[in-house]
C-alpha cells in the first residue's frame, strides 16, 4: 500500500469514526484498581516475626486473588458475598507489623476499585492488557524522543487507538485503512464502534 495522501489523511484524521470509537470505549471503561503484591514485598523486614507475617499475609493475597480469577468464570451471589467478607478480613486485620498494617489500611480504603470485579466480572483482575497496549508507544517514545507537535502527538495517538482496536476485533489494520481511504481492491470493514458494541454485546 502506497502512502496516504495528504488529502486522505485527513479524511482520515476528520473521520467521526475516530471519535466515536474514542466515545465509546471511554464510556466502557470501569476505573478499577487491581491487587497487587509489590508494596508488601517492598516492605523492609528487619525481625523474622516480621518476615513470617509478611509471607502470610502475602499468601492470604494470593489466594484471594486466585478466588477472585474463578469468580469471574462462575459468578454467584454467595461467592460475591464470601469475597467481599474475606476482603475486609484481610485488609482490616492487625498484625502487629505497624508499616504492614498501615499498607492492608490504604489499599482497604481502595475497596470499590479493588473488588470492582465483582460487580463487572468482564474485565480483568489485572493491567496486563493496559500496559501491553501503550509498550509500543513507550519504546517509540524511548527510541524517538517524542513526537515534536501537538499536531504529531494527537496524530500518533489516533492511529495507535485505532491499530489497538484493530487488533483487539482480530481487524488487519492494513484492511481498515484500505477500505477507510478508498484504496481500489481493499476488503470492505464495518465501522469500528459496531463491532465493539458486537463484541461487547451491548
Amino acid at each position: 500500500m502506497a502512502l496516504m495522501t495528504r488529502d486522505q489523511h485527513a479524511r482520515l484524521m476528520s473521520s467521526n469514526e475516530i471519535v466515536r470509537v474514542l466515545r465509546l470505549l471511554s464510556s466502557q471503561r470501569v476505573r478499577h484498581r487491581t491487587l497487587s503484591l509489590q508494596g508488601i514485598a517492598a516492605l523492609t523486614t528487619f525481625t523474622d516475626e516480621h518476615r513470617a507475617t509478611q509471607a502470610a499475609v502475602r499468601g492470604q493475597i494470593w489466594d484471594f486473588y486466585a478466588d477472585l480469577k474463578a469468580y469471574r468464570l462462575a459468578p454467584t451471589p454467595e461467592s460475591k458475598a464470601a469475597l467481599q467478607a474475606r476482603f475486609d478480613g484481610i485488609f482490616t486485620q492487625k498484625t502487629g507489623f505497624t508499616t504492614l498494617d498501615r499498607l492492608l489500611k490504604r489499599l482497604h480504603a481502595n475497596k470499590s476499585e479493588l473488588l470492582m470485579v465483582l460487580e463487572r466480572p468482564e474485565i480483568p483482575v489485572h493491567t496486563n492488557g493496559s500496559e501491553n497496549d501503550i509498550r509500543c508507544h513507550v519504546t517509540r517514545r524511548k527510541v524517538s524522543g517524542g513526537t515534536r507537535s501537538d499536531r504529531g502527538r494527537d496524530c500518533r495517538d489516533a492511529f495507535l487507538g485505532l491499530a489497538k482496536t484493530c487488533a483487539k476485533l482480530a481487524i488487519s489494520f492494513r484492511d481498515y485503512l484500505g477500505d477507510r481511504l478508498a484504496v481500489p481492491g481493499a476488503k470492505v470493514v464495518p465501522q469500528l464502534p459496531e463491532l465493539v458494541l458486537a463484541k461487547t454485546g451491548r
